[in-house]
């Protein structure tokens, strides 16, 4: 037994001393170490790219100053709102509360950004990051808290103005948008997902963006920089840190397509709200369309620019100046009217009680008019389109139109409108009152079909008609 003893002893010395040797090496101890350490941090590694280009390195810098010098003026913003919860199968039923009592709400708690403006507490935001709001609260880059209120707010460019109860605040310095160029650096910093003062790098991929459909003045800034939920109401700047937009929208379907609010734009919004708590735009007394190719070439036109007037308003600041039904606006103040959303924006931005300069194209030349806008507030409201009738049948003209006599004496009324025509493809309705051809005024069908009867196949047929209380141009081509 204690050969056997001996013998095991032995064995378990000779495994240890194996294992004791594969782990430390033939001296028993290791001389590599277990990490390499940079040069650059104290330690003997030299690192992986010794020499950086001087620019990458002073941009790396830029960057990290406007992130040092602006996320104080950053904020993050929490609100609470009380919403009513929609039965819509039973809510229109008289008898919904009898049988499932008052009303239902729910709380929504939602997050957004935005930046101070005065070291006395104003911040600009979006206008949907606080609306509807029962609670705010704004945390600042320190992590203090404090409750906000709405000093006002204005749903068509989204922008909105809170205040919170301090002094003394770093402030964010605003830019000049006008003077953006596409590929310059563009920097956003906000709260994405809730994630405080996060800051992402692009670029300015393009200016003037409009007719998005997300508000009703459109002058996007498009970026690449990535914008998330949370991200609204933060500021987009530029290598300087100076704030040139408001981040508002993304394309939910794309990455790297984010849109801000210029801030030239914006300034004269939150201006107005601070000091009177809402916005007024001025007003021509118009309505205005877009001007299509076949439309440029039926006014004689050399490229479709500019907003078509189709109606005047009574009354009005346009038609005291002399504009006429069919001019075409292609200046206002100097500034090149490209379509009649840009003009909208320039009326809107302009002062209200100011003479301002317009241009209009009528006739083959371009006439001068001078006017003085009034207040959008004091616009007559449009009354909605009549509802379609019973369509009548009869004969169609070369367009595709029946029309009878209004009792008016003034135009002819659609009556029906032949499938696959030329006038159902440009969009004539039944119920349309036809007040022109060619921009000679028609008073009855007599008239209407006589200038129909000398009118040539495939030549264009520019007609002026009149769809409730708006006037709308069509240009179309006879088959």
């Amino acid at each position: 037994m204690n050969m056997r003893a001996s013998l095991h002893s032995l064995l378990f010395a000779v495994i240890c001393s194996l294992a004791l040797s594969g782990l430390t090496g033939c001296s028993g101890k290791s001389d590599s170490p277990l990490f390499l350490e940079s040069k650059r941090k104290g330690g003997e590694a030299e690192a992986p790219v010794g020499d950086v280009p001087g620019d990458i390195l002073a941009s790396q810098k830029a960057f990290s100053t406007v992130a040092r010098k602006v996320t104080p003026c950053v904020v993050n913003i929490s609100t609470v709102s009380r919403k009513k919860i929609v039965q819509p199968l039973f809510e229109a039923n008289p008898l919904f509360e009898d049988f499932f009592g008052a009303p239902q709400y729910r709380r929504d708690k939602s997050l957004g950004s935005g930046f101070i403006i005065s070291n006395d507490g104003y911040i600009v935001t979006n206008d949907h990051v606080v609306r509807d709001a029962e609670t705010i609260q704004v945390k600042l880059s320190n992590d203090k808290v404090y409750d906000a209120r709405i000093v006002g707010h204005d749903q068509k460019t989204d922008i909105a103005v809170i205040k919170i109860h301090a002094s003394d605040l770093p402030t964010a310095v605003l830019g000049d948008s006008d003077k953006l160029d596409v590929g310059q650096w563009a920097i956003a910093i906000g709260n994405p997902f809730g994630l405080d003062r996060t800051m992402t790098v692009g670029v300015i991929s393009a200016t003037g963006r409009s007719n998005m459909g997300i508000e009703t003045y459109e002058n996007f800034i498009q970026t690449d920089a990535s914008i998330n939920p949370g991200n609204s109401g933060g500021p987009l700047l530029n290598v300087y840190g100076e704030v040139v937009g408001i981040n508002t929208a993304i394309v939910a379907a794309g990455q790297g397509i984010g849109f801000a609010i210029p801030v030239n734009m914006a300034k004269p919004i939150f201006t107005q709200l601070i000091q009177k708590g809402s916005v007024s735009r001025g007003w021509m007394g118009v309505t205005i369309q877009p001007v299509t190719e076949e439309l440029a070439r039926s006014f004689g036109l050399r490229q479709a620019t500019g907003a078509l007037v189709n109606n005047i308003l009574k009354g009005g600041p346009a038609e005291k100046a002399g504009m006429r039904q069919g001019d075409v606006i292609t200046a206002f103040n100097g500034s090149e009217v490209k379509d009649p959303s840009h003009l909208q924006r320039l009326v809107a931005e302009s002062g209200i009680g100011k003479p301002v300069r317009v241009t209009v194209f009528r006739d083959g030349k371009n006439v001068d008019l001078t006017m003085t806008l009034a207040n959008a507030e004091n616009a007559p409201k449009a009354r909605p389109e009549p509802g379609d009738d019973d369509q009548q049948q009869g004969q169609a003209d070369p367009l595709g139109l029946v029309t009878d006599d209004v009792e008016q004496g003034s135009g002819v009324m659609v009556v029906d409108v032949a499938r696959g025509s030329a006038a159902a493809d440009a969009g004539i309705r039944h119920g349309d009152v036809i007040l022109s051809v060619n921009r000679k005024k028609i008073s009855n069908s007599t008239e209407y079909q006589r200038i129909m009867q000398q009118a040539v196949r495939g030549s264009n047929v520019t007609l002026l008609v009149r769809r409730g209380d708006a006037s709308i141009y069509f240009a179309l081509r006879l088959r």
